[in-house]
């Protein structure tokens, strides 16, 4: 079974860069063939993909958020990353990392990790 889990801090303050990375277990990033994303949830609305890195290294985004997103991996730790540039309170959110076969919003029967709380204060 892949199992996913975000990680990073729990607080930013504006202005900064929110980094958060997902470990992942049980699958590869490299040799699956998945999309694997970042997907975002703030309060009281509904599931925003963000963005995805796929299994040969391209990078897709939300043309939203395209201008301040980066999303990167690391190999070796089977690991990969979010990065969203200059965040404002409205980048507050549950983050979650997930994989599917396709771009978008992954489907709940694929593999989501549980979620991470990032609140965007001073």
């Amino acid at each position: 079974q892949v199992q996913l889990q975000e990680s990073g801090p729990g607080l930013v303050k504006p202005s900064q860069t929110l980094s958060l990375t997902c470990t992942v277990s049980g699958g590869s990033i490299v040799h699956n063939y998945y999309y694997w994303s970042w997907v975002r949830q703030p309060p009281g609305k509904g599931l925003e993909w963000m963005g995805a890195i796929a299994y040969s290294g391209s990078t897709y985004y939300s043309p939203s958020l395209k201008s301040r997103t980066s999303i990167s991996r690391d190999t070796s730790k089977n690991q990969f990353t979010l990065q969203l540039s200059s965040v404002t309170p409205e980048d507050t959110a549950v983050y979650y990392c997930a994989t599917s076969l396709r771009l978008g919003v992954p489907e709940p029967s694929d593999y989501w990790g549980q979620g991470t709380q990032v609140t965007v204060s001073s």
